[in-house]
């Protein structure tokens, strides 16, 4: 009789045990879930739509000139072809795609991940829910049976890789430990297809951690695979972002995008002699400050910011020179159409 209750005493410590144990970790990952999580939350780049540096004549961007007409020839035969065989296609995707791309986003801004990363589903699977590859990658993320197991989820019978919320979460703590590794995200897609060690080798190989450099020792599928993506980021976005910039580029970008946003003091000759109209739509500042005849250097003191806002799908409080206004109102749609088609192909 003493040894079952002396037995039950000790089944009844070891219980208690654990249930402290349990609230104690739960507790712990409670506590570091809130440092964490308003920390990733907050890096959102989706409201930058500046054109990816490397991809440039000379490599050189130049922010007051139109992005399309500045594409370096590396890059630009690739995206008009695929812009010519996919674009119909991913323009209809932009509707019947809206939901997925809601979901997406809500769930990449929750782990830090730059919402453009969608589009890396895009082109894996152009959303495509039960789509299985030769690899057996399966479902819109096109995720290996391996990867998914390592971060919980089931395979096989009821695949949950095929579940867009659950494969979209995998997805992002994936994306998010190649981007930790290699700090550029144009190597997280090429990672992401060719795996991390690839990537690795074509680092040591090459000697360089910039995607143009080191391509030519990726794997073909791999190489037209980032490609790919800056394509259909092009057609999506249409002007780029930093998921299309090296590590290097997005430090040298930055500092150019401040540079042409920043507003600056306008002197009271200035002030008086210009009105403001309030405008919207994806107006190019090249088009109209050469419509108009203004200097463009001119055209952005008066209107710093004017790509960025308007790229952002913003209104924007244009200010021109009062003689300037009867000449725009009249050109505008004229105006608005040459920008969309330098938007589209890189007309001049």
């Amino acid at each position: 009789m003493q040894t079952f209750y002396f037995t039950k005493y000790i089944q009844q410590f070891f219980l208690c045990c654990l249930i402290a144990c349990f609230f104690s970790i739960k507790a712990n990952a409670i506590a570091i879930d809130s440092i964490i999580k308003p920390k990733l939350a907050a890096i959102d780049t989706t409201k930058d739509r500046y054109g990816f540096q490397s991809l440039f004549n000379d490599n050189h961007f130049d922010a007051t000139k139109p992005y399309t007409a500045q594409l370096n020839p590396r890059a630009v035969s690739f995206v008009q072809e695929y812009m010519r065989k996919q674009g119909k296609e991913l323009e209809r995707m932009k509707t019947w795609g809206k939901p997925y791309f809601d979901l997406y986003d809500n769930i990449l801004a929750l782990y830090g991940i730059p919402k453009e990363m969608k589009y890396l589903s895009v082109i894996e699977s152009h959303l495509q829910s039960g789509l299985v590859s030769w690899a057996g990658a399966v479902g819109p993320w096109q995720l290996m049976d391996y990867e998914a197991k390592r971060f919980g989820l089931r395979v096989g019978f009821n695949d949950e890789r095929m579940d867009f919320n659950k494969s979209t979460h995998v997805a992002a703590k994936l994306m998010r430990e190649l981007y930790t590794e290699f700090g550029d995200w144009l190597l997280v897609v090429a990672a992401y297809n060719g795996g991390a060690g690839r990537v690795r080798q074509c680092i040591r190989k090459s000697g360089s951690r910039s995607f143009w450099d080191l391509q030519y020792f990726l794997p073909e599928e791999t190489r037209n695979h980032v490609k790919k993506f800056i394509a259909t980021h092009y057609v999506f976005e249409g002007g780029g972002g930093w998921t299309t910039l090296t590590a290097e580029e997005t430090v040298k970008l930055k500092q150019n995008i401040v540079k042409h946003s920043e507003p600056v003091a306008l002197s009271a000759e200035e002030t008086a002699n210009t009105e403001l109209i309030e405008i919207t739509g994806r107006y190019n500042s090249l088009i109209v400050a050469s419509a108009l005849v203004i200097d463009i250097q001119q055209f952005n003191k008066l209107n710093p910011g004017f790509d960025k806002a308007l790229s952002e799908g913003k209104k924007f409080n244009m200010r021109l020179p009062k003689e300037k206004l009867a000449i725009f109102s009249a050109k505008k749609n004229q105006l608005l159409m040459e920008s969309f088609r330098l938007l589209v192909d890189g007309a001049h």
